[in-house]
């Protein structure tokens, strides 16, 4: 593991040791079960490598330059994605040389900073507008820096970018015009799919992206420009996109960890999605016990996010979690097994922002802590 098991960590809110036994970190602590998240990072790395694509792996999901560098490392990805461009500064000083801004940047300050930060490392960025073009290829001729253009193509999530065909050509003529910048492929990011529960409906979402990235292609082509990236997919869809013959380049983030949410979505025989194992969880203690049929413990509102719906107790049938407010996680204990201090792993809802709210990963490996990793990118909204 690429860790700091070298390195003493001083400081507040930091939750463990190295060395510690698992039972004696602070709670609520956001922990990884490094023999899951590793396997999990190999099965994604021969899965590319089978297939002869690429994996820019999507950090906005962990937000840490040291997972980033494993992923880059043992998980053949060749570079990561951010949706911001704060983010993007953290992991490039945290030593990622090879990133894409796999969103839009249109405000002054921010197309800035990302033509500067161009000459520390490979910079990509994602357009869908004209104007936004000039003003990115202007940022760039005055730090002397080339930026990589992404024209992100709407295939379904009904967010950002430009309908396929004609206006996806129009705009990439246009960065390849301009001093400055380098017209890279397109992106073409089906979020909407990604948590489709049902194998066929998102199937046939991924289908129409195909098509629409196929006939886009062509059309580029037609007009002598190449697309190094056709970039997209996500832990839901990557087999689809992977097999299409048509994308270069998965963006896969979650599957490093998983979550609760993507417990839910099915695979063609109806069984959960099970490649993938969870390897992330909210280490949370027991800490009042005063009625029998319920317990309460430290992850509220403020230790995760539920917009995916509650954790789930990881390894656990007996008791369940059935709501939190801001401190308090309410769980129903209709057994009485829980007592005080008791420690559970819960399996959030959502993974990415539930990260979001840590400054630390615990790794930790056969019961015990084996490296402390910064979430490096915590906060960086800008």
């Amino acid at each position: 593991m690429n860790d700091m098991s070298n390195a003493p960590v001083v400081g507040l809110n930091v939750p463990a040791a190295i060395g510690m036994d698992l039972a004696d970190v602070g709670t609520p602590a956001l922990i990884v079960d490094l023999d899951a998240f590793e396997r999990n990072v190999a099965l994604m790395r021969d899965f590319i490598e089978t297939r002869g694509i690429r994996h820019r792996a999507h950090a906005k999901t962990h937000k840490s330059a040291d997972i980033a560098r494993y992923q880059m490392s043992a998980g053949g990805a060749c570079g990561v994605c951010c949706q911001k461009v704060s983010e993007a500064e953290a992991l490039v000083a945290g030593g990622i040389n090879d990133v894409l801004v796999s969103n839009q940047v249109v405000d002054p300050g921010k197309i800035d900073r990302l033509a500067a930060m161009a000459k520390r490392a490979r910079v990509l960025v994602c357009v869908d507008d004209s104007g936004n073009v000039d003003d990115l290829s202007s940022a760039a001729v005055r730090h002397g820096t080339t930026l990589e253009c992404l024209v992100e193509i709407d295939v379904g999530a009904g967010r950002c970018g430009v309908q396929w065909g004609a206006p996806v050509v129009e705009l990439a003529r246009k960065i390849d015009a301009v001093p400055g910048l380098t017209f890279a492929g397109i992106q073409a990011y089906q979020g909407a799919a990604q948590h489709v529960h049902d194998f066929e409906d998102r199937r046939a979402k991924i289908d129409a992206a195909v098509k629409m990235v196929a006939d886009t292609v062509a059309m580029l082509s037609e007009t002598g420009l190449e697309c190094d990236i056709i970039g997209g997919a996500g832990t839901g869809s990557y087999y689809f996109e992977g097999a299409s013959g048509v994308y270069n380049e998965m963006q896969c983030g979650s599957y490093i960890f998983m979550d609760a949410d993507y417990q839910r979505v099915l695979d063609r025989d109806g069984h959960f999605i099970s490649e993938f194992e969870n390897s992330l969880f909210i280490y949370t203690s027991i800490m009042s016990k005063t009625k029998k049929d319920k317990a309460i413990c430290d992850a509220g509102l403020k230790a995760q996010s539920v917009d995916s719906g509650l954790p789930v107790i990881f390894g656990r049938d007996d008791v369940e979690f059935i709501k939190c407010s801001d401190e308090h996680g309410v769980i129903a204990d209709p057994n009485d097994v829980l007592r005080l201090n008791d420690k559970l792993k819960l399996v959030p809802g959502h993974c990415d922002p539930t990260c979001n709210v840590y400054d630390w990963y615990v790794g930790v490996r056969n019961g015990k802590v084996e490296t402390l990793w910064p979430v490096t990118a915590r906060g960086m909204c800008l």
